[in-house]
């Protein structure tokens, strides 16, 4: 066994080791933000919204006219109107009295007299005052991440701002584990976090402690450097700022990642390759941002299993799974390829005491795009 390959001697369960992480981690205190930049942040206080639209509006081009005056109206029995209507177009507010919009051509204002051709029934060509957002309705709920609808939600509403939850994290890439780091940038801004990126000058203890101090953050990653080969020291650096929680994982892949704290300050030691850091951060450093978030639970489609996963006691082990005639199917189980890595629309954690799942058991599979 080569040295990049060696582990730490022993291995702390996933669920103790998590645990630990979460000991004492609590949401941040909330923000208000532009809505452009709340998108992907978790929801906090929420204000209690006014109808919208305020009024009936007109949602096609026509005449606003009221339903009632043309019961029996027809091509065959043109109903004449003491006074012209009123023309509207779509997103105009409907004239006191109104309650219907009627096409163009069910009009005919040909002759001395204006006549309608056609009936209408109440609401025809109209959006009720409320129907998009009732009055005194939340625009979303607390502990729920803010989508690209929800912008459209708070955009119709008005509003100018959002209140959320937005941890800052600071990502912090030992040289060598470059493409890792920005996979870990990526998802954590998808996550809403704000992000703070800095880079140790060497994989040497002395040149990562110096890149993990300094500034205020809610919640500090590292990647790479986890391993005890000899070039590997993040986890002696993390030691010398604060204190490792543990070193080793019971989780593969991602068995040498490290959780510790600095003062009051969560820290997740992700491994430098792909498979590894992939599974670390959504096991341990996403349930920490999720905390650090307030977030409400983790999005999960439940569905049976299309064939056997088996697994080895004592460790946890991460399944990619992608979706196939309404089954998962597993993609890989520990182990993890780039190419199942890119194809994988949710993951699945076999627990260490468990052998795997038999076909056909419902699993609730954790969405990777959330």
């Amino acid at each position: 066994m080569t040295n990049a390959q060696r582990l730490p001697a022993s291995l702390t369960s996933l669920d103790v080791a998590l645990a630990a992480a979460l000991r004492d981690v609590a949401p941040v205190a909330s923000v208000e933000l532009p809505l452009a930049e709340a998108l992907g942040c978790v929801a906090a206080e929420m204000p209690l919204l006014s109808a919208h639209p305020p009024r009936d509006v007109a949602v096609a081009d026509g005449w606003a006219m009221r339903a009632n005056d043309l019961v029996g109206a027809s091509s065959y029995a043109p109903l004449p109107l003491t006074a012209p209507p009123i023309w509207v177009e779509a997103g105009d507010a409907m004239p006191d009295g109104t309650d219907c919009v009627i096409d163009a051509d069910a009009v005919d204002a040909t002759g001395p007299l204006v006549q309608v051709l056609a009936e209408a029934i109440p609401g025809q060509g109209v959006r009720r005052a409320g129907s998009d957002i009732a009055n005194g309705s939340a625009m979303l709920d607390t502990g729920r991440r803010v989508s690209a609808r929800g912008l459209l939600f708070a955009q119709a509403a008005g509003l100018q701002t959002l209140r959320v939850r937005r941890p800052r994290v600071r990502l912090v890439n030992i040289p060598g584990g470059l493409a890792t780091t920005q996979f870990v940038a990526a998802s954590a801004r998808a996550a809403g976090a704000e992000l703070e990126m800095r880079a140790a000058a060497g994989r040497d203890a002395a040149s990562i402690a110096k890149a993990l101090d300094g500034g205020d953050c809610d919640l500090l990653l590292s990647v790479g450097g986890t391993g005890v080969g000899r070039s590997d020291a993040t986890v002696t650096a993390l030691a010398a700022r604060g204190d490792v929680l543990a070193h080793g994982i019971a989780l593969q892949p991602g068995r040498t990642a490290a959780l510790g704290r600095i003062g009051a300050t969560p820290v997740v030691a992700l491994p430098g390759a792909p498979d590894q850091a992939f599974a670390a951060w959504w096991t341990l450093a996403r349930p920490v941002l999720d905390r650090l978030s307030g977030q409400r639970g983790r999005a999960t489609v439940q569905l049976p299993l299309a064939r056997k996963i088996a697994s080895s006691v004592g460790v946890a082990e991460l399944v990619l799974l992608k979706r196939k005639d309404d089954q998962w199917v597993p993609l890989a189980i520990g182990e993890l390829s780039l190419d199942a890595i890119a194809r994988a629309e949710a993951w699945l954690l076999v627990p260490g005491g468990a052998e795997g799942f038999a076909a056909g058991t419902p699993a609730d599979g954790y969405m990777v795009g959330e």
